[in-house]
């Protein structure tokens, strides 16, 4: 089990580091099998409906005016009503090799709160409610992974993130601060620690020293080595000994000016993916499956300043040699006024935890009655669902 992360190591680590949205743990699990999983958490609600945009629904450009695409402003049709917003442009290789595919109308079985904190709590540990689980399902997993003794942990520098912080040992792997922070995260961890004299004298020394500075106004290109050193990292440990990944994209809370702000972490995700691929030996590949999932979507409709507020269904990415892909998946509910989710939001038609569920079961043979007990407690799992290869 990874142990916490005590606050001296965390002060200790702030002079260089500055703030922990930077700190994006990759967190491995070694077992055995040949088959392998990574999971991406994008940090923020990442907007589904930007990502991948039903163009073919009538409502979109009403309630988007501004955020919704053509084919005009370079729009890349997936599949006659879907298209790919083109800051992804990269991953549309893989689309087409059937190496990427997308579930939409998705989301956890949280709802109006619309709290990144709750949200990404319940993303994480597998809960039916808010603080209703304190481990992650993906640590859950590991015990229900056949052959046990075949496991292995060591925890480096810090702790795992909550999808595989428990009782199961895992791997952590705490890489450089390479990766940019946003302006809105780094004025929410000066609010979050305020009061704290030991935290504020450590941010006063990270940015005499520049290092916040230059982590903060870094150029698009340092972020992405940043994205592309974690990917490779991630590839090497799972072309060894390790079977399951995870780590964080930050940057996906897009409030204000969504055409601009909205590009960055989708070239990160695109990047992630990419070097993933091209990092791993091709028979790896063949047997990995990526799961990229966000805490909730955002509101159908833009608002006053040209951005989206918290909302409810979202999209889930998946990708790799082992997912079946070239396909959107979805029970689409359609975006018309009388079909939104309180008159605001994509009504989620699918549960996240079961598109987890199905790719767990598929990848390692965890069992429907572990599946619905011990990873997703109170789950009714639909054994028929399948978004990996046969």
């Amino acid at each position: 089990m990874a142990s916490d992360l005590n606050r001296r190591a965390f002060l200790s680590g702030a002079c260089c580091l500055a703030a922990a949205p930077l700190v994006t743990p990759v967190s491995f699990a070694a077992m055995p099998g040949d088959n392998r999983l990574v999971t991406i958490v994008l940090r923020g609600a990442m907007d589904g409906l930007a990502l991948v945009q039903p163009y073919g629904d009538p409502a979109l450009k009403v309630l988007r005016p501004k955020l919704a695409l053509g084919a005009d402003k370079g729009l890349l049709d997936l599949d006659g009503f879907f298209g790919l917003h083109p800051a992804a442009a990269d991953l549309m290789p893989l689309w087409k090799a059937g190496e990427l595919g997308f579930v939409h109308a998705i989301s956890t079985p949280y709802r109006d709160g619309r709290s990144h904190f709750d949200g990404q709590d319940m993303l994480e540990s597998g809960g039916a409610a808010v603080r209703g689980e304190r481990t992650g399902w993906l640590n859950r997993a590991i015990a229900s992974i056949p052959r046990p003794a075949d496991r292995r942990a060591i925890d480096v520098t810090t702790t795992a993130e909550l999808i595989l912080t428990g009782g199961n040992p895992v791997d952590v792997w705490s890489t450089r601060a390479d990766l940019a922070l946003a302006e809105d995260e780094q004025a929410f961890f000066v609010r979050l620690y305020r009061n704290d004299p030991l935290f504020a004298a450590a941010l006063r020394e990270a940015t005499a020293t520049d290092m916040l500075s230059d982590t903060i106004h870094g150029t698009e290109g340092k972020r992405a080595a940043g994205i592309a050193s974690v990917a490779k990292l991630t590839a090497g440990m799972l072309a060894a000994d390790h079977r399951i990944a995870s780590f964080s994209i930050n940057g996906w809370d897009t409030h204000l000016n969504q055409a601009r702000s909205f590009r960055r972490p989708v070239k990160d995700l695109a990047t992630a993916i990419t070097t993933l691929k091209a990092s791993l030996p091709a028979d790896v590949w063949r047997k990995t499956a990526i799961l990229a999932i966000t805490e909730f979507g955002r509101t159908a409709r833009e608002n006053g300043s040209d951005g989206t507020d918290h909302g409810t269904g979202g999209l889930a990415i998946l990708s790799g040699g082992a997912v079946a892909g070239g396909k959107v998946y979805r029970d689409w509910p359609s975006l018309s006024e009388g079909d939104l989710l309180d008159g605001r939001d994509l009504r989620p038609t699918t549960d996240l935890r079961q598109l987890a569920a199905a790719m767990l079961r598929q990848q390692f043979g965890i069992s429907a009655r572990d599946l619905e007990t011990a990873v997703f407690p109170g789950l009714s799992f639909d054994s028929r669902a399948a978004y990996l290869r046969g």
